[in-house]
């Protein structure tokens, strides 16, 4: 399992007691996800669980005509297979989980999870409390995409993102963007160019820069202060 410089693992099972984290090590199982891969498809068994540490996921739900549109992002703060923690063994028959940003994931095998999670196993409060703020994630993304403009969620999704990946740097394609945003990829563009032209980002080749962050959240609503806030609050 690759460890952080101070010897400790990233993402979300850093929040583990140390003996704990130990015992779990040789069920760990550290793999490359790459860009659009599908970690879970809908209605389909849970076989694993994963805890990104460097890769971005998002949670996806389909309509009747194969559109798609994003309902949350998962990155290092927490884990994708929320429902098998929750006592279903099957994804949703609408929802699937694909690699937005290509990174590294650590794999757990669900029957070690669910082993893992029984009352009062560390596991469990770490996991219980991540997905108290991922449904805090999900309510205000729904407000956002219904009260606030392209370019304010845009800015939004960005600023999760840079959180996530470490890097000032990664790859996103206006197509993409345009899934997790809920809108026309006419619209990503005009939304893009503005943060463009006002030089928070620089968008080239299907790669985003972050050039001023300080910036960025200011063109944002408060929805990201708001998500952040309760990650932090549960598990900062």
């Amino acid at each position: 399992m690759r460890l952080a410089r101070d010897g400790r693992p990233s993402g979300l099972l850093a929040a583990l007691p140390r003996a704990d984290l130990a015992r779990l090590e040789p069920r760990l199982h550290v793999e490359r996800a790459g860009l659009k891969q599908l970690l879970f498809d809908e209605g389909k068994r849970i076989d694993n669980v994963y805890f990104p540490t460097s890769a971005v996921v998002s949670i996806l739900t389909t309509m009747d005509d194969g559109s798609g549109v994003e309902i949350a992002t998962v990155g290092n703060e927490g884990m994708v297979g929320v429902p098998l923690f929750l006592g279903a063994a099957t994804m949703p028959v609408r929802e699937f989980s694909q690699v937005q940003v290509p990174g590294e994931v650590v794999r757990m095998a669900a029957e070690d999870f669910v082993a893992e999670i029984g009352e009062g196993r560390p596991l469990r409060d770490v996991v219980q409390r991540y997905v108290q703020a991922f449904f805090c994630q999900i309510s205000q993304q729904v407000a956002c995409n219904a009260l606030h403009s392209v370019e304010k969620r845009c800015s939004r999704w960005l600023l999760l993102t840079h959180d996530r990946v470490g890097t000032d740097e990664f790859p996103i394609t206006q197509e993409f963007l345009s899934q997790m945003l809920g809108v026309r990829r006419a619209s990503v563009t005009i939304a893009a160019g503005i943060l463009q032209r006002a030089g928070f980002v620089r968008y080239r080749g299907g790669r985003m820069t972050v050039i001023d962050r300080e910036c960025l959240e200011r063109s944002s609503c408060e929805c990201y202060a708001i998500i952040r806030a309760e990650f932090d609050r549960l598990l900062g």
